[in-house]
């Protein structure tokens, strides 16, 4: 059974017409949108990736610092999944990720870990022995003014 509601003055031939194939067209899209399996893309969970029937493959990470990692899967266009095994200490991250994506996951890695070095080898100054440095500088600038009271007048 199916009810049909119209509002309007005039009810003519043509607006149910129009109604009904409207109808029939937001339910032909909504039986579409229903059999069609919804894809996941980028980070997800481990049970939507193994649903997507391709074999999946994981790598463990002990670093904590994953959200750094999440850019360079999305820009090589990985489906991951993490998963926190904290049995151990400290806790370690399993990445899972489909089996056709390994070289994918192997230069984003690559790239992760080349970014992250880069990070840590540059040292920065501390604000400390900078602002020491500055103290230093200006004091050797500073001359010792002396101060003569010549008026003029000689005796």
């Amino acid at each position: 059974m199916v009810a049909l509601i119209i509002k309007g003055e005039k009810i003519s031939a043509q607006l149910l017409y129009k109604a009904m194939k409207q109808f029939l067209a937001d339910l032909k899209k909504a039986k579409h949108d229903l059999t069609a399996p919804k894809t996941y893309k980028g980070k997800q969970s481990v049970k939507n990736l193994v649903g997507q029937g391709a074999g999946v493959t994981n790598i463990e990470i002990t670093d904590a610092n994953i959200k750094c990692f999440e850019p360079f899967a999305k820009e090589y266009g990985i489906d991951f999944a993490l998963k926190k095994d904290s049995t151990e200490n400290p806790p370690k991250w399993l990445v899972f990720f489909k089996a056709r994506d390994a070289d994918a996951m192997t230069a984003a890695f690559k790239a992760f870990t080349a970014k992250a070095v880069q990070r840590t080898g540059k040292e920065k100054p501390s604000l400390l022995s900078a602002l020491k440095q500055a103290q230093e500088l200006a004091a050797t600038l500073i001359t010792d003014k002396v101060k003569n009271k010549d008026r003029g007048i000689e005796l």
